[in-house]
């Protein structure tokens, strides 16, 4: 009978550990959020009168997209406060030594912890993934309409693989008028060229066709050349003209599946400045574990009750979150150097922070 007794109050205690710390976790979420809206409208507010942003459209497109897109981005730092918060709480009501006294180790005193943080990690992911990507378009295209546009309207000197040994340049592109000038497509077979086709002028059509005028066509056979002229050509090429114009700040916009899928499509293509967009992709599966990380550290050091209680954890724990974002910074900064990979620059952080964790874990009072 103590046994089942014993159980029930373990589950009890799971549960309300987890209440709080969910419940904690979106109270803190939706107060800095409003916080962060108020600043945003005060900062903006010139803009959107001055460019005539309908209500609507702030509403729904903008603010409605500012939520989730900065609630994703900052979920480990408010796993981190709202851990720090609630179980400080506990250590100053002296409740995590009646949960330790109770027979209840602490490594299984975390668990309900971890699965806290595995429901928000789980729902950081799904976000950030899925969700996020189609709120973040509208808010960036009402961002470049109504604050400061920031996408193009013509490019100079494109030139990417869009195929096998087949190499496609067009020296300047203007996407308000369709319109391309001094187009080459030349294809080889190793080191070799087997043709080059050039021209005036290049149109896209639809989907994988464009044309051409005014073009020249070379036919390389050995030490033979074989020429052609003509006015018109509609050929096939594997590009579209969107994918001239896509900037970092646009990386956000795409789900995992799209961002994998660009990232290898320009990879073959040899098209180098795609950093951006390894780091976003890096982040997306980096951000949900540090929610792990983040609630192992703020377990372990909050657990113990000290002299200045809460506020001095919060103090520590700000401290703490505050390098975290600082280190962040800094790393992407290695990665758009070129000075790290982007891999190790956006997992470094949490591996420098994992170690920390692990060392608080083991000094933590069991």
């Amino acid at each position: 009978m103590k046994f089942n007794y014993l159980k029930i109050g373990l589950r009890r205690i799971d549960t309300y550990i987890i209440g709080k710390f969910l419940g904690t976790f979106f109270f803190s979420l939706v107060l800095i959020l409003s916080i962060a809206i108020v600043f945003d409208v005060t900062e903006k507010m010139d803009d959107f009168s001055k460019n005539h942003a309908p209500l609507n459209a702030i509403v729904f497109d903008y603010y409605l997209s500012f939520v989730p897109f900065y609630m994703n981005m900052f979920i480990p730092l408010f796993t981190f406060i709202s851990c720090i918060f609630f179980t400080s709480k506990l250590a100053s009501n002296t409740e995590i030594v009646a949960i330790l006294a109770s027979g209840v180790s602490f490594r299984r005193m975390m668990l309900p912890y971890f699965l806290s943080a595995l429901i928000i990690a789980v729902i950081a992911f799904a976000l950030g993934g899925y969700v996020i990507p189609k709120a973040t378009k509208k808010m960036l295209d009402f961002e470049n309409t109504y604050v400061k546009p920031f996408k193009q309207q013509n490019v100079q000197n494109v030139q990417m693989a869009v195929g096998k040994g087949i190499i496609f340049y067009v020296e300047s592109y203007d996407q308000k008028r369709n319109n391309g000038s001094n187009f080459s497509l030349e294809s080889f077979d190793g080191k070799r060229l087997k043709s080059r086709l050039t021209a005036r002028t290049i149109t896209w059509d639809s989907a994988f066709v464009w044309t051409i005028r005014d073009y020249t066509l070379r036919r390389f056979d050995g030490m033979r050349e074989q020429l052609s002229r003509g006015a018109m050509l509609d050929t096939v090429i594997e590009v579209q003209p969107y994918e001239f114009f896509i900037t970092s700040k646009e990386a956000p916009e795409m789900n995992n599946t799209q961002l994998s899928s660009y990232l290898k499509r320009q990879k073959e293509r040899g098209v180098g400045n795609i950093t951006a967009f390894k780091d976003e992709y890096y982040k997306r599966f980096a951000m949900p574990l540090a929610s792990f990380i983040m609630t192992l550290i703020g377990v372990s050091l909050s657990s113990r009750k000290v002299r200045g209680g809460i506020g001095l954890h919060l103090a520590l724990g700000l401290a703490l979150s505050s390098i975290y974002i600082l280190f962040t910074t800094v790393s992407a900064t290695f990665s758009a150097s070129g000075t790290m990979s982007p891999f190790m620059a956006v997992w470094l952080p949490n591996f420098v922070f994992l170690a920390i964790g692990i060392f608080l874990y083991k000094t933590a009072p069991k």
